[in-house]
């Protein structure tokens, strides 16, 4: 009983001083290293803008001029006239709009993929066709369905964020071990029990690494959508600061 207690006594202080040796080396890359790149970042940017001041503003100045959107950033003053924070909200509901009905049918058609042979080859000539086509270029055939603006964003986001929830769920099914279904055959489990006990927690990790890929090509998207249509969001927002050449 007292060696049993003096073993957790002495993995109690080995652990201790495991902490103590790695907590400085944590604090260093999660905190410092991060600052310092950030403030890297600021220094270049402030040489440039010194070196041509029409380029862009430094940087107190463009905090001067932001200060009125970060301090108050759900502002009304009209119609068009809404704080920044109302602008990434408008745009944030397109996202993930778009997104979760691309999740919604990407992930039942990237399993008809893995599990199906004949399913893969009839529509993988298609995936192949239409992924590598520009986000934009469907901007004009949703503006031409819908004839707004908001759903043919939202419609742009769905078809782009299809694609690399389809592959990478296809490929976490088809990756699942052989030895784990043929355990399911021998044990008579049913399709729908080996989908939801087997499957799908062994391909999870490929599902959503499909979706944050998917997640962030739909941000991306959304901007210069916004940009092109118009309307409330964070993307005509930055045309239109552009537009009158407020690059501050």
């Amino acid at each position: 009983m007292v060696f049993q207690l003096n073993l957790v006594a002495i993995a109690a202080i080995a652990s201790q001083a495991a902490w103590k040796k790695t907590k400085p080396v944590i604090t260093k890359d999660v905190v410092f290293l991060p600052i310092l790149g950030f403030l890297g970042i600021i220094v270049l940017w402030w040489v440039v803008a010194l070196a041509n001041h029409e380029l862009m503003p430094t940087p107190p100045e463009a905090l001067v001029a932001n200060l009125d959107y970060i301090l108050n950033p759900f502002y009304q003053r009209g119609p068009g006239n809404l704080g920044i924070g109302w602008l990434l909200i408008a745009s944030l509901r397109r996202v993930l709009l778009g997104f979760l009905l691309g999740a919604v049918v990407a992930i039942p058609v990237g399993f008809l993929i893995g599990m199906s042979k004949p399913a893969m080859l009839a529509l993988n000539p298609i995936i192949q066709i239409f992924k590598p086509v520009s986000p934009l270029a469907w901007l004009p055939i949703a503006l031409a369905i819908f004839n707004l603006a908001d759903p043919s964003a939202i419609f742009v986001i769905f078809i782009t964020s299809l694609w690399p929830t389809i592959i990478n769920t296809a490929l976490g099914v088809s990756s699942v071990p052989k030895d784990y279904l043929d355990v399911a055959r021998v044990l008579e489990m049913p399709q729908w029990r080996r989908i939801i006990k087997i499957i799908l927690p062994a391909s999870l990790p490929y599902i959503f690494t499909g979706l944050r890929i998917s997640l962030g090509i739909a941000w991306l998207v959304i901007v210069a959508v916004e940009m092109l249509t118009g309307g409330i969001g964070i993307g005509f927002f930055v045309w239109d600061e552009w537009s009158r050449l407020n690059l501050s």
